[in-house]
């Protein structure tokens, strides 16, 4: 099958949206799923506000980032689900930055950013990773011919309070690569939801950026609902002690 011309442009058009570091990592920040202003975007990247003004506007232009305003404050956000996929996947196929960290504060970041963290609206690293592999082994989700969920897993859903999903223009499930994990983490609708209701329940917490924190009350209420080690809920030290915090 050969593709249009247009196709090839239109290709490139996005692939150059990304080939810069300064929109590369906007776009990165942008995946804990909250608007920004402009101001913190250009905080974030360590560039001038004008120049981060320039580099948002190509990214709404291209359809990457919507944004909002509110008085004299612009909001930017990731345009949607999809968006937010495509660059997770594209991070997932990155090579790992060979560099090691400057400084423990910067090692401590990583590491929290590496076990937890959002995706969108979804968890990953090594906490989302595990999330689907226990919903796989505990009979919640049927992974035989794509991911689906079980009747067990829809009456423990509704056991932890979740809604009932329903499938619409987004998967109810589906696998996201984790860029750091290189394994796939819960997402979709699902993994939506999940993300959402720990929080409400007080099991998960934001951290700093991305990162995602498990509280003593998610520590105490995982193991028993979906057999995760407490031991797995939290990140390695980084201070030599060779424990966890």
């Amino acid at each position: 099958m050969t593709a249009a011309p247009t196709d090839g442009r239109r290709l490139a058009e996005l692939a150059a949206l990304l080939a810069d570091e300064t929109r590369a990592g906007i776009c990165l920040a942008l995946l804990d799923g909250r608007a920004w202003t402009a101001g913190e975007l250009a905080r974030g990247a360590g560039v001038a506000p004008s120049t981060a003004s320039e580099h948002l506007t190509r990214l709404v232009r291209g359809g990457l980032l919507v944004e909002e305003r509110q008085g004299r404050h612009r909001y930017l956000r990731l345009a949607d689900p999809a968006v937010a996929q495509l660059i997770e996947d594209l991070a997932g196929h990155a090579s790992p930055d060979p560099r090691p960290a400057g400084s423990l504060r910067v090692a401590t970041a990583d590491a929290a950013l590496a076990h937890a963290r959002t995706c969108y609206d979804h968890l990953a690293g090594r906490l989302g990773v595990r999330l689907r592999d226990a919903l796989l082994t505990r009979g919640l989700l049927d992974g035989a011919d794509g991911l689906a969920v079980t009747p067990t897993g829809r009456d423990w859903l509704a056991d932890l309070g979740v809604a009932p999903l329903r499938g619409g223009r987004r998967p109810l499930v589906r696998d996201c690569l984790d860029w750091t994990e290189r394994r796939p983490h819960l997402a979709g609708a699902l993994g939506a939801a999940l993300c959402r209701r720990f929080a409400e329940l007080g099991w998960t917490t934001r951290g700093t950026g991305r990162s995602v924190r498990v509280t003593p009350a998610g520590v105490a209420a995982l193991p028993e609902a979906l057999g995760i080690e407490a031991g797995e809920l939290v990140p390695p030290r980084r201070d030599g002690g060779g424990g966890r915090a």
